[in-house]
C-alpha cells in the first residue's frame, strides 16, 4: 500500500535525541531555545515559542490577542476540529464564513458582512499548506480593529507574496504532529512580532509564571496551563528544520509530477500566482468519493479525506451553523493523494496510473468544474 503519509526521519534525528538523553537534560532547555530562535528566523518573526501541540498553539495564540468568553472569531468551517475546539474551551464563539472553492481557504469577500459588535479576531487557516488571501483578510481586520491569527499548522515553509507563513498575521500557530511537513512527533509553536503577545505565551504555557522565571519559581502572575514541550522534541525539530527546505522542495516536485501525469484527466489543485504552498496535501475533487477511495485502495493506494464534514455538522458545534455551501460541497468532494517526500518516482507514477484507471471506469466521478471568480 502506498501510504498517504510517511514521516521522513533518519539517523540524524536519532543522534540528536540520543545526545539529549545522554545529557540528562530532557525538559525544556537549550535545545528548546535553539529551536525557537531558528524557527523565528525561518518565519521572519521576532519570536517563536514552543508548546506541546498545534491545538495548544491555537488556544494560546487566541488568548494572547485578547479573545475572551463571549467574543466571536470569524473562521472557516472547513478545517480540522482543532481549529475551533480551543474557542469553545475559552468560552468564545466561532462565526463561520464560507471558503473560496478554488483554495478551500476563507473567502475574504464574505468576511465584511460577517463582522458583528462581538467580533474580536479572524482565524485564517492555511489549509493543505496553501496560505489564505492574507492581504484581503488584513484589510477587513484593520477596518474593524480585529486581531488576525494564522492557523499555519499545515503550512511550514509556505509563502504568500514572498513572506513566510507564520509572519502574515498578528500571531500564528503551528503544529509539529507526526504527519506534518516538519515533525517532532508532537508539538507546536506560536510565532509573532509582538513582544507583549510573546510574553503572554511564555507565561501562559508555564502555569502563568513570570516569563523570565523557570520551573523552580513558585510565583504565578496569571492563570496558565502546562503547554511546555521538551528538549527531546526540540532536538528532533532542529534537525527537521534544517531539512525543511529540501523536504518541501521534494513535495513540490512530487506535486508537479502528479499534475503532469494527470493533465487532461482531472484538474490539478489550484495555486494562486502569488503563493508558494508547502504541499502538505495534494487535493482533488471527485463525485462518489467513498467509491473512489475504495477503488484506489483496491489498486494499492491510500487516499486521505481532509475533511469529510464541515465543522458545524458535529453535535457540539451545531448551534454555530451558518450557510456555507462551498465548504459543504468541498467536504463532499475532496480527496487527497500521497505527495509526501518519501515517495519514489515509481510510487508517484503508480498513484497517477491508479487515478487514471479509476476515472476511466467511472467517468461520471468528476464533479462540475469550479467557476473562476467574478472580476
Amino acid at each position: 500500500m502506498i501510504g498517504i503519509s510517511r514521516p521522513s526521519l533518519g539517523a540524524e534525528e536519532q543522534d540528536a535525541v540520543r545526545e539529549v538523553l545522554e545529557s540528562g537534560h530532557i525538559a525544556s532547555g537549550p535545545r528548546t531555545v535553539a529551536f525557537e530562535d531558528a524557527f523565528a528566523e525561518a518565519c521572519g518573526t521576532e519570536h517563536a515559542l514552543l508548546v506541546n501541540s498545534g491545538t495548544a498553539a491555537v488556544e494560546v495564540a487566541l488568548r494572547a490577542t485578547g479573545v475572551s468568553p463571549g467574543d466571536e472569531v470569524l473562521t472557516t468551517p472547513f478545517s480540522f476540529i482543532a481549529s475551533v475546539n480551543p474557542l469553545l474551551l475559552m468560552g468564545a464563539r466561532p462565526r463561520f464564513v464560507d471558503v473560496d472553492p478554488r483554495t478551500y481557504t476563507l473567502d475574504p469577500d464574505l468576511l465584511e458582512a460577517a463582522v458583528t459588535e462581538k467580533t474580536k479576531a479572524i482565524l485564517a487557516v492555511h489549509l493543505y499548506g496553501l496560505p489564505a488571501g492574507m492581504d484581503a483578510v488584513r484589510e477587513v481586520a484593520e477596518r474593524h480593529d480585529l486581531a488576525v491569527v494564522e492557523d499555519a499548522c499545515q503550512a511550514h515553509g509556505a509563502t504568500y507574496r514572498g513572506k513566510p507563513a507564520g509572519g502574515l498575521g498578528d500571531v500564528a500557530a503551528f503544529s509539529f504532529y507526526a504527519t506534518k511537513n516538519l515533525t517532532m512527533g508532537e508539538g507546536g509553536a506560536v510565532t509573532t512580532d509582538d513582544d507583549e503577545v510573546a510574553a503572554f505565551v511564555r507565561s501562559y504555557r508555564n502555569h502563568g509564571r513570570p516569563p523570565s522565571t523557570g520551573l523552580g519559581t513558585y510565583e504565578h502572575v496569571q492563570c496558565g496551563n502546562n503547554f511546555r514541550t521538551s528538549d527531546i522534541h526540540a532536538a528532533i525539530g532542529l534537525v527537521q528544520l534544517r531539512r525543511l527546505g529540501a523536504l518541501n522542495e521534494q513535495r513540490r516536485r512530487n506535486a508537479e509530477r502528479l499534475s503532469r501525469a494527470l493533465a487532461g484527466v482531472v484538474p490539478a489543485p489550484f495555486v494562486p500566482p502569488d503563493v508558494e504552498p508547502s504541499w502538505h496535501q495534494y487535493t482533488l475533487r471527485v463525485h462518489d468519493r467513498d467509491r473512489f477511495v475504495q477503488e484506489m485502495r483496491d489498486r494499492g493506494v491510500q487516499c486521505g479525506v481532509y475533511y469529510p464534514r464541515v465543522l458545524y455538522e458535529y453535535p457540539h458545534l451545531a448551534e454555530y451553523a451558518s450557510p456555507c455551501p462551498e465548504a459543504e460541497r468541498a467536504a463532499r468532494e475532496v480527496v487527497s493523494l500521497p505527495v509526501h517526500p518519501s515517495l519514489t518516482e515509481a510510487e508517484l507514477d503508480a498513484v497517477a496510473e491508479a487515478v487514471r484507471d479509476v476515472l476511466a471506469h467511472a467517468p461520471d466521478a468528476l464533479p462540475d468544474p469550479v467557476p473562476d471568480p467574478v472580476p
